[in-house]
């Protein structure tokens, strides 16, 4: 897949006060980038979570705490590039517009390079890696869905409960802090294939939503004791198999 191909585009954020805009609007904690022209501290590898290259994973969220998109956030020359699927990016710049107020920023789209996913083969091994190590892949269908929570980006290291204040923050402080997460993005495999957004049953019961597929395989908003449940989706069972390390 040629760059053009890309179902992904790039927004670069630029001005005096790019870093702290972002900083107060994303969930994950800038600081960790390395590019060295904004403030930052060290960092054991757990604790900077997922990294793809110099970039760092984020969740945007809105104030009653549900992810709008994730971002894979980089910095180079004092501009920050914000990648994400093309078909939210109008919206997300429109929305971080709104927000701007006074602060000197200014918003650009570009085209995205597969180095800027960390694509090193092809596009869909790289949508399936994700997938089978649990990275959910936020489009239109499942944005402002699920906290960061349900959708595992805390241990993804997508969300920060202690770099302060920003959009859902307080929300996913709470969830941390009292250990309330009772839903968690799940991996499974179907006997036949299931679309996202389908509903998951344990026995007539709803008890979770499908967040991604890609054949057989998919990732799935369960209860958190979803792995001893029999699943299953439009009567379709699921078989439940663990995340890749």
């Amino acid at each position: 897949m040629t760059m053009s191909q890309l179902p992904y585009s790039t927004i670069i954020v630029s001005g005096d006060d790019a870093f702290d805009f972002l900083q107060a609007q994303l969930a994950a904690d800038l600081s960790r980038l390395s590019d060295g022209t904004s403030p930052s501290r060290a960092r054991t590898d757990q604790e900077q979570g997922r990294t793809v290259g110099n970039a760092v994973l984020s969740a945007w969220c809105n104030p009653k705490g549900r992810v709008i998109c994730l971002l894979r956030v980089a910095q180079a020359d004092g501009a920050y590039s914000l990648t994400l699927p093309t078909e939210l990016t109008e919206e997300v710049v429109k929305r971080l517009t709104m927000f701007r107020f006074r602060a000197r920023v200014e918003f650009a789209v570009t085209q995205t390079a597969p180095r800027q996913l960390g694509v090193k083969g092809t596009f869909d091994t790289w949508q399936l890696e994700n997938l089978r190590a649990g990275v959910p892949e936020i489009l239109q269908a499942q944005s402002e869905k699920f906290t960061p929570h349900m959708l595992n980006l805390d241990l993804l290291g997508a969300v920060s409960v202690d770099k302060g204040c920003y959009p859902g923050q307080e929300i996913v402080a709470r969830t941390h802090f009292r250990g309330t997460t009772k839903r968690r993005c799940l991996r499974f495999e179907s006997s036949e294939p299931v679309s996202p957004g389908d509903k998951v049953f344990d026995g007539e019961r709803d008890v979770g939503e499908v967040v991604n597929v890609i054949g057989n395989e998919l990732l799935a908003v369960v209860p958190t004791d979803g792995t001893g449940m029999e699943l299953s989706v439009g009567g379709i069972p699921l078989r439940h198999i663990p995340l890749d390390s």
